[in-house]
């Protein structure tokens, strides 16, 4: 299988459970909820996605015939001699449509840690060992469990009781970036003191200033 890759890049894990964790990023290019062009925003299931995952031509990006080339290219991007378990996170767009259990396999055997953030629309492969699962309204979610899901908060029309008794290890919400953050911010406070079963997920990465 050939994987068409955004980017791969190395920084800080900025939200959910392993926030703060040194990670390499695999981006795939493509999803399954919109194409990622602003003309076709308003037929897009994600309507508040704001990230670039258009393409081959990020940093690190690029087309890779094999999972072995695959793992490289990511391997090549953590620091020489650092000691600590290595960590990727492959995301998106949707990294199901390409992440198989070929290439989680080939980054094992790179001494990988393989977490996955997927909007939960796809199967998911073998030897994923974290499982991030963000599902959005309106897109049939086909993975009812998992190590962490993760619901970007408020979506008009969504209400998190409808995810409490899925089968995750852990439930964040996540405030809707945009014109409206410190409302969103205030709403996902307010809820997770009501509703402890749920705890917030704040994207630091942005307010670091860092990918």
């Amino acid at each position: 299988m050939k994987y068409n890759v955004k980017e791969i890049f190395y920084t800080l894990q900025g939200e959910g459970m392993h926030a703060g964790r040194p990670a390499i990023f695999c981006r795939f290019a493509s999803c399954n909820l919109w194409t990622g062009q602003e003309k076709d925003r308003h037929r897009a299931i994600c309507q508040f996605c704001d990230t670039d995952f258009v393409g081959t031509d990020g940093p690190g990006g690029g087309k890779f015939q094999t999972a072995a080339e695959l793992a490289a290219a990511v391997d090549a991007e953590w620091p020489s001699g650092a000691r600590g378990e290595k960590m990727v996170v492959c995301t998106g767009g949707e990294p199901l449509l390409q992440l198989d259990a070929e290439a989680t396999a080939a980054l094992h055997d790179r001494g990988f840690f393989v977490a996955v953030e997927t909007n939960g629309t796809q199967r998911v492969p073998d030897g994923i060992d974290w499982l991030c699962v963000s599902p959005k309204l309106g897109a049939p979610l086909v993975v009812d469990g998992g190590d962490e899901l993760k619901l970007v908060y408020p979506q008009r029309g969504d209400d998190p009781a409808r995810y409490a008794d899925l089968s995750f290890g852990s439930f964040r919400l996540q405030p809707m970036d945009g014109d409206e953050i410190a409302a969103n911010t205030q709403a996902s406070v307010e809820y997770c003191l009501s509703h402890p079963q749920w705890r917030l997920s704040v994207q630091t990465h942005k307010w670091l200033g860092i990918p």
